[in-house]
């Protein structure tokens, strides 16, 4: 999977599980092959796009015929690492971090949530759902034990870096960031940002363009 993800673009990554999800809706509608057009209308590219995307991987799909969804679907489920149950590592049990252990797609997707870090001495000890929350003081300790692969940054800001910093400091690789600042990594640690405050001004952008 390495090797995969370093050659081809992030944007296209994002596009391969995109149309992951579409195929899965595909299936469970009984649908056994489909063309790269319909990926295509499903994530408002283009066709050509889609054949690009999928050129990645491999051969694939018929002139004529379009794609196998099952042969396809396990490809991307593949290549996208979800054939693996993934540790994840939780900092925060604040709002957003609790809403984020209790969202039910990352268990379907094989990112497990074994560890909660929270600096609250309320919380701490106590139980989100059925992991105990433990304290700042034990993060590179719980890291270790539960031998985490990737960690979910849902802390406010001020501690965001200096949390991170440790978090890379005993080997791990990839980091969710749901903290609204820019956090600093070295080059071989994965970083995803998701901020909320960028969406919706985007969103904004769009709403005052209409308005003029």
């Amino acid at each position: 999977m390495n090797e995969f993800t370093n050659r081809v673009p992030d944007a296209t990554i994002r596009r391969l599980s995109l149309y992951l999800r579409f195929l899965e809706d595909f299936e469970r509608s009984g649908v056994t092959s489909v063309a790269s057009g319909a990926l295509a209308e499903r994530g408002g590219t283009t066709a050509a796009q889609v054949r690009k995307d999928l050129s990645y991987l491999g051969s694939f799909g018929k002139r004529g015929l379009g794609y196998s969804v099952a042969e396809l679907t396990g490809v991307l489920r593949g290549v996208l690492g979800l054939d693996t149950v993934w540790r994840v590592a939780l900092l925060g049990a604040g709002r957003i971090g609790t809403a984020l252990f209790e969202y039910e797609p990352f268990r379907a997707r094989g990112f497990n949530i074994t560890t909660v870090i929270d600096n609250d001495p309320r919380k701490v000890g106590t139980c989100l759902g059925d992991i105990t929350i433990r304290g700042e003081d034990e993060l590179e300790q719980a890291l270790c034990q539960e031998s985490i692969d990737l960690v979910i940054v849902a802390v406010p800001v001020p501690v965001a870096q200096a949390l991170v910093e440790r978090v890379v400091a005993v080997g791990v690789k990839a980091i969710l960031n749901y903290a609204p600042t820019q956090l600093r990594l070295p080059d071989d640690v994965a970083l995803r940002n998701v901020s909320m405050l960028v969406e919706l001004e985007g969103l904004s952008y769009s709403l005052a363009r209409s308005q003029r």
